[in-house]
């Protein structure tokens, strides 16, 4: 039998990856299946989900900003207008179920689905839930989330833990730490620090780099530093033996297996990474998210010992002394390691697949 599945969500690689991991194991189970993706016009899907190989629909849709904006009296017209076509792709293409990863167009696409009883599932991958995601998750069958605790926010009996889906590719890791080091023109007897605030970077923490590179130099580090594509251009000229600058890391693989000591945000998909790989961390989570989810995420870790966190607005000051502190306490990394490594669930993808065949066979 041939099934057909509508995976929905986006905005952020933080969404995208993780569906494309689940669309990608669905395939693995089901050669035949057709899958189709639904997400927001002129958001990054529309490009990376076809990049994938997958076919992809765009709804008109986008959330109300906090700021005064005129584009704001769009916001319900938007609504109506994704509401509607919906409708259409769930009527027109037939699925047998409907996964949704997060983003304003798996709420249209989830609620359309609910309403004719096709099964649905969400994938919440941060440690507290959105308004959209909460409100769905009356509607759907089954929600697989990250963390525990999540019944705060969900009805318990439709909770299942399955972690969050992580890049197939962090298990590939064909070469050693030192062959990673040499790879970054980096020496394999020193310490080594990797710096990424995402594709399009961290002002906060590049900021911080930037102002404290003398007591790197003198505490004889290493760095790969990920700027981000917004910053690159900034930054760049401070590349010297040591420090090596990149725009954006294709093989996150292989800076992770360089690295002693990982400095980030506290994106989902980035902890996810962090706990199956066991790697030490500084989170720094970014105060520009809804919810302030970020700051939610990473204190799963700290309260399992699992991280270090700072405050955006401290980092500046107190990151590089952080940095300085941990990576010369070898029982500390230790200790973080194993503590992550405890909280990583390198089945997540298997898992979430398994639960939505369950959805499938109790309709």
């Amino acid at each position: 039998m041939s099934y057909k599945f509508i995976i929905s969500g986006g905005g952020t690689g933080g969404h995208i990856f993780p569906a494309i991991a689940i669309a990608n194991e669905i395939k693995s189970r089901y050669p035949d299946a057709e899958i189709l993706f639904v997400g927001a016009k002129d958001r990054m899907e529309m490009a990376k989900v076809p990049e994938a190989g997958y076919k992809i629909e765009g709804l008109w849709i986008s959330g109300i900003q906090r700021k005064f904006t005129f584009k704001n009296f769009a916001v319900p017209f938007k609504l109506v207008h994704s509401l509607y076509k919906a409708g259409k792709i769930v009527k027109t293409f037939k699925p047998d179920a409907v996964i949704g990863v997060g983003g304003y167009a798996s709420a249209a696409i989830l609620y359309a689905a609910s309403k004719k009883g096709v099964p649905c599932l969400i994938q919440e991958q941060n440690s507290f839930a959105g308004i959209t995601n909460k409100w769905l998750g009356k509607k759907v069958q089954k929600i697989c989330v990250a963390y525990d605790g999540m019944e705060r926010f969900f009805p318990k009996n439709k909770i299942i833990k399955t972690g969050n889906p992580v890049r197939s590719n962090l298990f590939n890791i064909s070469i050693s730490k030192e062959e990673a080091l040499t790879k970054y023109g980096l020496q394999p007897d020193k310490k080594t620090v990797l710096i990424t605030g995402g594709s399009l970077g961290a002002r906060t923490l590049n900021e911080a780099i930037r102002s404290s590179l003398q007591d790197i130099d003198h505490a004889d580090i290493q760095l790969i530093w990920q700027t981000g594509s917004f910053y690159y251009n900034e930054y760049r000229n401070f590349e010297k033996s040591g420090i090596k600058v990149l725009e954006f890391i294709k093989d996150m693989n292989e800076a992770y297996q360089a690295a002693d000591l990982v400095v980030c945000r506290a994106g989902a998909l980035t902890l996810a990474e962090i706990c199956v790989l066991g790697k030490p961390s500084i989170l720094v989570p970014s105060p520009f998210v809804t919810e302030d989810h970020q700051t939610h995420n990473a204190m799963q870790l700290v309260n399992n010992n699992a991280a270090m966190m700072i405050k955006d607005k401290e980092a500046i000051e107190t990151l590089v002394a952080s940095i300085l502190s941990i990576i010369s306490n070898q029982e500390l990394l230790q200790s973080l390691s194993e503590h992550s490594k405890a909280m990583g669930i390198p089945d997540a993808t298997q898992k979430i697949v398994n639960e939505i065949e369950s959805i499938m066979k109790k309709s």
